[in-house]
């Protein structure tokens, strides 16, 4: 424990526009405050680099997550408490992550927002894009979703403020002994 923390991998999934990279940037915040070294690893700014030759093929979005997932563990690996912040809506793919990373060290936490709310927050009109058939394979529209069955944490975005989710992960992490 050379960083006197353990590495870990935080998995915030949920759909677009649920709040998941907004808590993870405040998660990252907190946890540097407090001494901490964190990543957030966030699914938009990775497809301009690391996985800018795929597309939103269910393929393509489950070897997104693989690399995103193999990034992460090297990093916990290192000690470093990587926050990924991706849709990553196969519950398969979220698994095998799980398994990449040590035993007790991956939290999948669920940003629950209601579609309703995702579709307001929606800035760059996705959403209304998606409903009209301009954007086939659309998570959450036109292509599905399966919401983890027993996350380390629920979060119920739209309920809490951000600092308030942010917190919880903290505690959670706390709890679980690795910051």
């Amino acid at each position: 424990m050379l960083l006197g923390q353990r590495g870990a991998v935080v998995w915030l999934t949920g759909l677009s526009g649920s709040g998941k990279s907004t808590i993870a940037y405040a998660l990252e915040s907190r946890l540097a405050r407090a001494g901490r070294l964190a990543y957030v690893l966030d699914g938009d700014n990775l497809r301009h680099g690391l996985n800018d030759d795929l597309g939103f093929s269910d393929d393509d979005r489950r070897e997104n997550v693989r690399r995103v997932g193999e990034v992460a563990a090297l990093l916990a690996d290192a000690g470093v408490v990587a926050i990924a912040s991706l849709i990553s809506p196969f519950r398969s793919d979220r698994d095998r992550v799980r398994r990449r990373v040590a035993e007790g060290r991956f939290f999948e936490v669920f940003v629950n927002t209601p579609l309703a709310i995702c579709e307001q927050r929606d800035t760059k009109g996705f959403y209304a894009k998606a409903r009209a058939g301009e954007l086939p394979e659309f998570t959450g529209v036109s292509s599905p979703y399966e919401a983890p069955e027993r996350p380390e944490l629920l979060l119920l975005a739209g309920n809490t403020s951000v600092e308030e989710d942010a917190e919880a992960v903290e505690r959670l992490l706390r709890d679980a002994g690795v910051v």
